[in-house]
């Protein structure tokens, strides 16, 4: 099989793997460059693609995938290269031999419109992982998409970092430019806002900036948060809010809380912000995690079980330390070209806290002392060796947050808890490691003693 022909079997698996939407926008300009053999059971293959952004996004996101159909089509170990560099004409324009890659005109123009509007075809409804702490925004988000400036109008969703704010704004910019490529609509952050009004007042353009944003018929702004206090940025963004509310245009936002905290926001678009629907959006519990990790995981082309996923989930409790974890998962099974095992994943639990962060730093003795104060025992217990139930599981969840927030070497974990060997420390930071994925009694015990650690 030449390598164009292994390359197009690849992308007709890839076809069916992915949406329409990320197939369409990373892959119809790729093509195999060359594929050097380096023995009977390994050979590196170069991959075209048309520009720096493309071939850093398919590396990132898809390498595990594009390497294991490449590994079944050829029957051989395959390392991937990606290369900046446009497919030879001649390729460019000869027909596919399979269904072609925009099935109709309308699809291509669904995807350019998205991504012209700078939003990021994955950020789809069918990716968002629902659960208790975000079925309310999901359902909030699916009404506005449906029914534009008729369902909820402004609406606003609000929570901290990662909980999945961007996500179903963008989702809902995703599916009204699906059902219409053509609809004008305006996706930006607080912060690009703010830098566009100051710039077309520096430039004297400010009547194309209106022209800009009072005509469209969605607006997504992103961090809303971030204009509060620019008295100057709060006035036109106060105009443009009532322009496009008046005529029943529709207005999505998000930010890090809800308007009634956002200090030195005016009174009169607080009371705007308010006039919608505002929801809550909790940080995700130990289901959702485990659902996010399997999506990302597929997204990702990385085989996890549920078993692995539940693993993680109940150790990382933050999505972007989920997506920090997944991305160290990959690097260790390609760079060390091993499998992906529970042993490897408790392994690297035991040295990484997955990319959690907290808010303020804490000294060893304050962890040790909150774990005592927690469980209602002495310090002196804690680190001593009775082995009653009660202390026992106390002074394990010692270990475990000693190793995973704070990052100390086993022996001298060991040291602070009364000269323990470094085996024990072992032991204990994998058993709390493995139990907490079963364990919902176990989950509140740490999540309650972090609360009480970092102010979370």
């Amino acid at each position: 099989m030449n390598q164009k022909r292994i390359w197009q079997t690849v992308l007709e698996n890839l076809k069916i793997t992915l949406s329409l939407a990320n197939f369409t926008t990373w892959f119809p300009k790729t093509f195999i460059v060359e594929i050097k053999v380096l023995d009977s059971e390994r050979q590196i293959v170069k991959i075209g693609c048309p520009n720096l952004f493309t071939s850093q996004t398919i590396e990132n996101r898809y390498y595990g995938l594009i390497k294991e159909n490449l590994d079944q089509i050829t029957g051989k170990k395959n390392d991937l290269v990606f290369v900046v560099k446009e497919a030879p004409k001649k390729l460019q324009l000869q027909k596919q031999p399979s269904a072609p890659l925009f099935e109709k005109p309308q699809e291509k123009l669904e995807v350019e419109a998205i991504i012209q509007a700078g939003l990021r075809p994955d950020f789809n409804f069918e990716n968002f992982a629902v659960s208790s702490t975000n079925q309310m925004a999901y359902a909030a988000a699916q009404a506005v998409a449906k029914t534009p400036g008729k369902a909820y109008n402004p609406l606003f969703l609000y929570g901290g970092v990662g909980v999945g704010k961007t996500h179903l704004m963008q989702a809902i910019g995703i599916a009204i430019l699906s059902k219409n490529p053509r609809t004008k609509l305006v996706y930006c952050t607080g912060e690009e806002f703010t830098n566009e009004i100051v710039e077309a007042i520096r430039k004297k353009t400010t009547d194309e900036f209106k022209r800009k944003y009072r005509t469209v018929k969605v607006l997504l702004v992103d961090d809303i948060q971030f204009i509060a206090g620019r008295e100057k940025v709060q006035e036109e963004f106060f105009h443009t809010f009532n322009a496009l509310w008046r005529v029943s245009n529709q207005i999505v936002l998000t930010s890090d809380r809800p308007p009634s905290e956002i200090k030195k926001l005016e009174a009169r678009l607080r009371s705007r912000f308010e006039g919608g629907l505002i929801v809550d959006i909790q940080p995700p519990d130990f289901e959702l995690r485990t659902a996010i990790l399997l999506i990302k995981a597929q997204q990702k082309g990385i085989h996890l079980s549920i078993d692995l996923a539940k693993l993680i989930a109940g150790n990382i409790t933050s999505t972007r330390g989920l997506e920090g974890f997944l991305a160290k998962i990959i690097n260790e099974t390609q760079t060390r070209n091993i499998p992906l095992s529970s042993e490897l994943i408790t392994a690297l639990l035991g040295t990484s806290n997955g990319g959690e962060s907290y808010r303020r730093p804490v000294k060893p003795r304050e962890i040790i002392s909150s774990v005592a104060s927690y469980f209602d025992i002495k310090v002196s217990e804690l680190l001593g060796s009775k082995r009653l139930k009660q202390i026992a599981l106390a002074r394990q969840i010692s270990m475990y947050l000693l190793r995973n927030d704070l990052k100390l070497p086993l022996m001298e974990i060991g040291r602070l808890l009364g000269g323990k060997d470094h085996s024990t420390i072992i032991h204990g930071v994998e058993k709390i490691t493995k139990l907490l994925p079963v364990s919902e009694d176990l989950r509140v015990d740490i999540a309650e003693i972090r609360k009480r650690l970092y102010g979370q």
